[in-house]
């Protein structure tokens, strides 16, 4: 028989407990995991209800499925599945061999100290037991109880994991007793993505008493040593082995993207790293902003970072081989508003014009020495803008204004003794969502046809005199406008058309 199983646990607790304290502070715990386990194990124990046979030797074909979900806070749930395969004997002749069904189901709450997480549980387990109608004859039992269970996860040092666990059934309708104790080492192998797989090594005793209804007995203690393949989904990324042993030729870099303003992390950034000049493929981090466990080589390593709402950040940072590194991305919001850089010459000569006045809305800017008013904090869309200064004609321009750039805008005054014809500009757009529209303006009196540019904007300049402006464009309504225009006046028109009913 092998070592008693108590123990074989306070020693695997200690150990696990002394190698915490060098695990990484950045372990946590998966809010969601899918587990497939595959292998062989070793059994030694006794059925000790007659007829008293052993077990023993290796069996193939051990299968486990287990499903964990979590909350945001400490409350989950779990099921699993398992199979086991089996060989009895007697003295040195060997009875039979067979598979045996677990399953159980239940909530669980999870509870953490630092980078030890406890998962306690209650449920519904179902298990056969094998018991013998002769000497020969398996004939499993099935026990139908309420499972009290627990589980301790432990992150040990280079990103293996220690699991120690029990359980305690509590059958329903028999008389039962007995409880299941066992702990594994995860070594991690490969990781994609989401998906990992490890090597598992496996301890478990296990002692059950059961009697039916119908009298049946089965009375089983077993040591069960285990190595298997385990395929999981979830969790957080973790060095496989193989990382680990290049660790003195590589450098980790955990990094993290926040707000540039508030500090707020930013879930579902888009990552792309540089390392020796080479890009790598985009990676995204998780749902606390964070990307950890990213192996690289050492030297200066370039992070450019893209997130919706937020200009594109880049940081640098310099990894040192077999060390951590962190690195903290500030991603600053987009723009919301824009600038218009008002410039006003004469018109004849070219010259700035000093001291004008540009005015739109409520707010008015004189002109410096160059010329220029800037006009700040505007909000996207058309913009009016108004321009006069001593002497010369007042102008009216039309400007769209775009977030977080700068429009520039150059109006040319016309002198008031000047006699320059006059000019007509603005914009044609669809009411529908305010798009601009390329039409077609038709001035009769002056035997004038136009079609406006891609933005919908349109200039003409007229004799003085009294107008007629028609403005068409397919599937509008065409509109009509009459105006009066004297010798050198600017006058501003925008246009909208309402779209034909169907």
């Amino acid at each position: 028989m092998l070592v008693l199983p108590r123990h074989f646990f306070l020693l695997l607790l200690a150990l696990t407990l002394a190698a915490s304290g060098t695990a990484s502070a950045q372990a946590e715990p998966e809010r969601a995991s899918l587990r497939l386990r595959y292998g062989l194990a070793f059994r030694e124990g006794t059925q000790e209800s007659a007829p008293s046979v052993t077990y023993g030797g290796v069996t193939p074909n051990d299968f486990a499925l287990g499903v964990t979900a979590f909350g945001e806070r400490w409350w989950g749930g779990w099921l699993s599945v398992q199979r086991e395969g089996f060989s009895l004997s007697r003295g040195d002749e060997r009875l039979t061999g067979a598979g045996l069904l677990r399953a159980s189901v239940g909530p669980a709450a999870r509870f953490s100290l630092g980078p030890v997480h406890t998962e306690l549980s209650v449920g519904y387990g179902f298990a056969q037991l094998p018991a013998f109608a002769s000497a020969s004859q398996l004939s499993p039992v099935a026990r139908h109880a309420a499972l009290v269970s627990g589980r301790v996860l432990l992150p040990l040092p280079w990103h293996l994991r220690a699991e120690v666990r029990g359980e305690v059934p509590l059958a329903l309708g028999s008389s039962s007793s007995g409880f299941a104790a066992g702990a594994a080492l995860l070594v991690p192998l490969v990781r994609r993505d989401e998906w990992g797989g490890s090597l598992v090594l496996d301890y478990q005793y296990v002692r059950d008493t059961l009697t039916v209804t119908e009298g049946v007995r089965s009375l089983q203690s077993i040591n069960r040593a285990g190595l298997a393949l385990e395929l999981a989904y979830g969790g957080p990324a973790r060095m496989t082995l193989a990382e680990v042993l290049s660790r003195g030729r590589t450098g980790e870099l955990i990094l993290t993207v926040v707000d540039a303003e508030s500090g707020a992390a930013l879930p579902g950034a888009e990552v792309v790293l540089t390392a020796e000049g080479v890009a790598q493929a985009p990676r995204t981090v998780d749902e606390s902003g964070r990307l950890a466990g990213v192996m690289l080589p050492p030297g200066e390593v370039l992070a450019r970072v893209k997130v919706g709402g937020y200009l594109p950040a880049e940081e640098r940072v310099t990894l040192e081989g077999g060390r951590r590194s962190e690195l903290v991305v500030r991603a600053r919001p987009e723009p919301r508003e824009g600038t218009v850089t008002v410039t006003v010459v004469d018109a004849r000569a070219g010259t700035p014009l000093v001291g004008a006045t540009v005015i739109t809305g409520s707010t008015r800017v004189l002109t410096d020495a160059a010329g220029v008013a800037r006009l700040e904090g505007l909000a996207p869309g058309p913009l009016e803008v108004k321009i006069s200064a001593e002497g010369f004609r007042i102008a009216q321009e039309a400007v769209v204004v775009l977030a977080g750039t700068e429009t520039p805008l150059a109006v040319p005054l016309v002198s008031a003794r000047q006699g320059l014809p006059a000019t007509l500009s603005g914009q044609v757009r669809s009411v529908r969502g305010g798009r601009p529209l390329q039409a077609l303006l038709t001035i009769p009196e002056a035997k004038l046809r136009k079609r406006t540019d891609e933005r919908g904007t349109f200039q003409v300049q007229l004799k003085q005199g009294r107008y007629r402006l028609v403005f068409s464009a397919p599937g509008h309504l065409s509109q009509t406008k009459v105006v009066t225009v004297q010798d050198g006046e600017q006058a501003i028109f925008n246009v909208d058309l309402f779209p034909k009913s169907r």
